[in-house]
C-alpha cells in the first residue's frame, strides 16, 4: 500500500509548552499549516512532546520533520498514545533541512490511533525544540464493511421464498 501524508486524518494534537506562552505565533497550530514561515518553538526544559490522535487507526511508515538547526530532538523516542509503549527511538540531525525518519518494517503494518513524539532531549542546551513542519506518511487502516444488509436477500443456489398471502 502507497504511503500518504496522515495529516489529513488528524483529529487533535497537543504540545507539552510553548515557549513565553505565546501560542499564536509559535503554538502547535504552526506543525501543520504548510508555511514554512511559522513553528512550533517550546519552552525549555526536557523532556519535550508533540500528542497527536487521529480520527480512525493508521499505520505510520515514516515521521517527516523539519527543525530549526541547534534546536532539534536529540533523543527522540516515538510512543503508542493508547499503551505508552515505545515504538521506536528515531535518529534526528540537527541541521534545517526537512528529515525522513523511517519506522521499522516490522511497524508498518500496526495499527494506531494516538502516538507520542518525545523529545528526550535537545541539541539545545536549555532543552528547547523548534519545529517549522511535520508530517507523518502510512497508510489507513481498512474499515470494516458494514455496508447494507444482505438480511432476507437471496443468492444464486436459493431461490427467492415469498410469503403466502393469506385470507380470512
Amino acid at each position: 500500500m502507497a504511503s500518504v501524508s496522515l495529516v489529513p486524518f488528524i483529529s487533535k494534537y497537543k504540545v507539552s509548552s510553548v515557549l513565553n506562552r505565546d501560542v499564536t505565533g509559535l503554538g502547535k497550530q504552526n506543525l501543520f499549516d504548510g508555511n514554512s514561515e511559522t513553528c512550533w518553538n517550546s519552552e525549555q526544559g526536557t523532556p519535550q512532546h508533540i500528542l497527536v490522535e487521529f480520527k480512525q487507526p493508521v499505520c505510520i511508515h515514516s515521521v517527516v520533520v523539519q527543525f530549526q538547526g541547534g534546536f532539534a530532538g536529540k533523543t527522540t523516542k516515538l510512543i503508542d498514545g493508547d499503551s505508552k509503549s515505545e515504538i521506536c527511538p528515531l535518529y534526528p540531525e540537527d541541521n534545517n533541512k526537512t528529515q525522513t525518519l523511517n519506522l521499522p518494517l516490522q511497524e508498518h503494518g500496526v495499527e494506531r490511533q494516538k502516538i507520542k513524539l518525545q523529545f528526550v532531549n535537545s541539541t539545545d542546551f536549555h532543552g528547547r525544540i523548534i519545529v517549522y513542519s511535520l508530517d507523518f506518511c502510512g497508510s489507513v487502516a481498512q474499515q470494516p464493511d458494514n455496508g447494507p444488509s444482505n438480511a432476507g436477500a437471496s443468492t444464486k443456489d436459493e431461490p427467492s421464498v415469498t410469503p403466502a398471502l393469506t385470507i380470512t
